[in-house]
């Protein structure tokens, strides 16, 4: 059996929203410039085959990568405008399963005054499973 504990840092997530609202809890773990967000996946989040699906990893990666650029605002003292997803990719490696330890760790690379950029890495049990990136607008 895997084990069903919270790594350490993370704590229960503190931005709910309806779309996300179904997938709880989600997890966070708060850096000075980035957001990591995790969950330990169920059959909740998995397709019909057993794999964590396709569409809970997309939708959490873009709000990993968000969020992330929010906080790189933040820290380098600006004003945090609305982000609106403009694009986003995402290169899936690995399927993760139900037991498994989803974690979103992403990174902002870009925060001007009207486009923010970010990428990151989806693990499962800390394999890599998926590669993202996206553009935001920030007007």
């Amino acid at each position: 059996m895997m084990s069903q504990t919270i790594p350490e840092g993370f704590s229960p997530h503190f931005r709910k929203s309806p779309l996300t609202d179904p997938w709880e809890p989600l997890y966070s773990r708060l850096l000075e410039d980035r957001i990591v967000l995790g969950l330990r996946a169920d059959e909740r989040h998995c397709n019909s085959r057993g794999i964590v699906h396709g569409g809970l990893i997309t939708a959490l990666a873009d709000n990993a990568m968000g969020l992330s650029c929010v906080a790189a605002y933040k820290a380098k003292g600006f004003d945090t405008p609305p982000l609106v997803t403009i694009t986003l990719h995402v290169d899936f490696l690995r399927a993760g399963s139900a037991g498994q330890w989803i974690e979103f760790s992403t990174t902002a690379i870009k925060t001007g005054a009207k486009i923010a950029a970010a990428q990151g890495v989806v693990t499962a049990d800390g394999r890599d499973s998926a590669y993202c990136s996206a553009t935001f607008s920030a007007a």
